[in-house]
């Protein structure tokens, strides 16, 4: 069976603000890769339970899939006690999906076992994905030759208008956009709060939360191929 981790983060602030998982960003691709018969795990870099950002069960956030997770049993089961990232055996991985919420500005960022494991698959040529904010997990990879991960690679994630947009541009560690365009990846994206996924080889990213069905749509394509 193809198995799928999704990982959230376990960050509960970054710098004082209140944050966490955005869980449509983890809901949608959570549904999506059930449908097509995978076996979906939900992770984290502390493992256990992962806290949510109330922002997004307010009103024009709270999308049905997010709805439906909150009442699913076994989904929340698995977000109570989410895998521990250091605990899974990779090897045994079809993809990877980072999901956002400015929590994985606190941890994604500087994380061994999250940069071991994207570093792992991106090297077995398994799909390496993220959406919104998740892509600041990759900043931190390398490909086996030692270039940024995303260097040379068609990609996309959290804009530095939409940042400013919601008002957390001084406390984020970096600008998403700059950050990945400093690294040598060519960075694309749509209008601000539009759906815009970039495919590259293996290595899917989509830019925001309304990024997240096309997003997981392009990783059961590619492994569906």
């Amino acid at each position: 069976m193809t198995k799928v981790v999704i990982v959230s983060t376990s960050a509960t602030a970054l710098k004082g603000h209140p944050t966490g998982l955005w869980i449509e960003e983890l809901a949608t691709p959570y549904y999506m890769f059930k449908k097509a018969g995978y076996e979906v795990v939900v992770a984290s870099p502390e493992g256990g339970a992962v806290p949510i950002d109330v922002s997004s069960m307010g009103e024009g956030h709270f999308t049905d899939e997010a709805k439906k997770f909150m009442h699913d049993g076994e989904a929340i089961g698995q977000l109570s006690h989410s895998t521990k990232l250091g605990s899974i055996d990779w090897s045994g991985v079809d993809a990877i999906f980072l999901c956002g919420g400015h929590g994985v500005c606190t941890d994604f960022v500087d994380c061994a076992s999250l940069k071991g494991a994207i570093e792992t698959l991106y090297a077995a040529d398994k799909v390496v994905s993220a959406v919104c904010h998740g892509p600041n997990g990759l900043v931190q990879c390398k490909k086996p030759d030692g270039a940024p991960l995303v260097k040379d690679k068609a990609v996309t994630g959290f804009k530095d208008t939409e940042e400013v947009a919601v008002q957390l541009e001084k406390i984020v560690p970096f600008m998403l956009e700059s950050k990945l365009k400093e690294l040598g990846g060519k960075y694309e994206s749509a209008d601000d709060w539009n759906s815009k996924v970039c495919v590259d080889g293996k290595l899917v990213t989509g830019q925001n939360p309304q990024s997240s069905e096309a997003c997981a749509a392009a990783v059961v394509s590619l492994l569906s191929s």
